[in-house]
């Protein structure tokens, strides 16, 4: 045998027969979701993201990680909540585990910013988290309608607050529709 039909020979048998291998159950498989996928991004209307959510419309803004949701409350009463991808979150003990403390679930939470204005004067806002099962405020601030800010600084702590003012604030975000169906919903 001459080198060269060895050589021939072992580079045959080095190619993929992959295909040659596959069950005709499995080749109709593949060539279905082929044509599926060809079908869903040729033909198919892209995926257009929602534009409402309750009360408030949404903005998407591609290439972002933020969504703008605006709503009015009463006659002259806006609402803007700038809500991000998820940013943070905190390791808690996997629920229902008593065998293992070791275990941990990550609880990730959404950042939002809400700002609620009335006319043209100030803005009130505030510094929120969404967790699983609540939106958790950090911080209360007043913002000009110019946006700059009326005090250097972005407001008190809202756990330093006066436990009734912490109870007003609270109603005040809540019958704007800010509470219900804003925190994450878990997975």
């Amino acid at each position: 045998m001459s080198t060269e039909s060895l050589q021939k020979s072992s580079f045959e048998s080095n190619v993929p027969t992959e295909s040659l291998r596959k069950s005709p159950f499995e080749s109709n498989v593949l060539r279905i979701l082929r044509n599926e996928i060809v079908y869903q991004s040729e033909y198919a209307p892209p995926h257009q993201p929602a534009t409402e959510f309750h009360a408030f419309t949404v903005e998407d803004r591609p290439g972002e990680q933020c969504v703008t949701l605006r709503g009015k409350f009463g006659e002259n009463e806006t609402i803007k909540i700038e809500a991000t991808m998820f940013d943070g979150g905190v390791m808690l003990p996997k629920a229902g585990d008593d065998t293992d403390s070791t275990t941990e679930d990550m609880c990730l939470h959404i950042s939002l910013l809400v700002d609620i204005s009335k006319g043209e004067e100030h803005v009130l806002g505030f510094i929120c988290s969404s967790w699983p099962d609540h939106i958790e405020i950090q911080k209360v601030y007043i913002v000009r309608c110019d946006g700059s800010l009326t005090q250097p600084c972005m407001g008190p702590n809202f756990r330093d607050l006066d436990k009734k003012l912490q109870s007003a604030l609270l109603e005040l975000l809540k019958a704007r529709g800010l509470w219900w169906g804003l925190h994450v919903p878990e997975s």
